[in-house]
């Protein structure tokens, strides 16, 4: 596993005070697995997000450690899609979700659910 900051790389990600909380309170609930974050084909547009839970990191994935959590990147979705990307968590009366905001994305579709690079 490699850190976020490694080989002189700026920040790889950020991630947002209730991102970060959010992430604390997912990973509390699955002890022993580990949080990860990549993008998959799909959609009108291209790519979308996944965050989901591991069994364990894959080998070159890159660490966030935070305050009391750790997220793991999958480095090829990292040089594909989430360099500079920052995640936030919101949450409104009906719904509450991680959102992206990525400097890379060139466009999305109209729903919001896959974006493109």
């Amino acid at each position: 596993m490699k850190p976020a900051h490694e080989h002189g790389e700026e920040q790889m990600v950020t991630i947002s005070e209730p991102a970060g909380q959010r992430m604390r309170e997912l990973q509390a609930a699955e002890p022993g697995r580990v949080l990860r974050l990549s993008v998959r084909p799909a959609g009108c547009s291209g790519l979308e997000y996944v965050m989901d839970f591991a069994d364990s990191p894959a080998e070159d994935d890159l660490r966030i450690d935070g305050d009391g959590y750790c997220l793991y990147v999958d480095r090829e979705s990292y040089g594909k899609a989430l360099h500079g990307l920052t995640i936030d968590f919101q949450r409104d009366l009906l719904s509450a979700a991680f959102v992206y905001l990525n400097p890379n994305k060139k466009g999305e579709c109209g729903c919001g659910a896959s974006f493109s690079v």
